[in-house]
C-alpha cells in the first residue's frame, strides 16, 4: 500500500482498525481543557480548514455549553445539525463517533441498525472525537462537518495532534 501523500485519488482511502481509532482515543488525551484551550483548538481548525478550502463547520461542547461554532464558506445548517448527531454519539458513547460507528460494522451491523437509538438524533458518523482529560475522563467534543465521514474524522484527529504536540 502507498503511503497517503502519494496515494492516487481515484483509490479508495484506508480505513482505519478498531486498533487504530481506539490507540487515537488514548494518545489525544489533554491535561486540561479550558475555554482558551477551545478557542484555540476551534481556532486552528478554522485555520486549517480555510487552508484546505474545506467547507466544514467547526464545533466545540464542553460539559453541555457550547464554547466554540464556526461555520466557512460552503457548510450549510445541514452541517450544523450533523455536529449535534454526531456530538450526541461521543457524550452517549465516551468514544469517536467514527470509533462507535466502526464497533458496529465490526459486529457486522450498523449503528442505525441495531444501537436502539433515533437516527434522527444520534449519528455514528466520523467527525466528532471525546474531548478528554487526563485524571478526569470525557468532558466534552470537538467535531467537525462537511467533508465525507472519514476526512471529518482525520481532520479532527490531525487538529488535535497538532494541538496537543503528539
Amino acid at each position: 500500500m502507498t503511503p497517503d501523500r502519494t496515494r492516487r485519488t481515484d483509490e479508495p482511502e484506508p480505513t482505519p482498525s478498531l486498533e487504530e481509532l481506539q490507540a487515537q482515543e488514548r494518545r489525544l488525551v489533554f491535561p486540561r481543557f479550558t475555554h482558551d484551550d477551545a478557542w484555540a483548538l476551534g481556532s486552528l481548525l478554522v485555520e486549517m480548514a480555510r487552508e484546505r478550502q474545506a467547507p466544514v463547520a467547526v464545533d466545540i461542547h464542553r460539559a453541555g455549553q457550547q464554547l466554540f461554532h464556526a461555520a466557512l464558506p460552503g457548510s450549510t445548517p445541514d452541517n450544523d445539525a450533523w455536529i449535534a448527531r454526531k456530538r450526541r454519539v461521543v457524550e452517549r458513547y465516551g468514544s469517536a463517533s467514527y470509533l462507535v460507528g466502526a464497533r458496529f460494522r465490526a459486529k457486522g451491523t450498523t449503528f442505525e441498525e441495531s444501537s436502539r437509538l433515533d437516527p434522527d438524533v444520534y449519528a455514528a458518523h466520523g467527525g466528532s472525537f471525546p474531548i478528554t482529560v487526563e485524571g478526569v475522563g470525557v468532558i466534552g467534543a470537538v467535531t467537525v462537518s462537511g467533508l465525507p465521514q472519514l476526512q471529518d474524522h482525520r481532520f479532527v484527529v490531525e487538529a488535535l495532534e497538532r494541538f496537543l504536540g503528539v
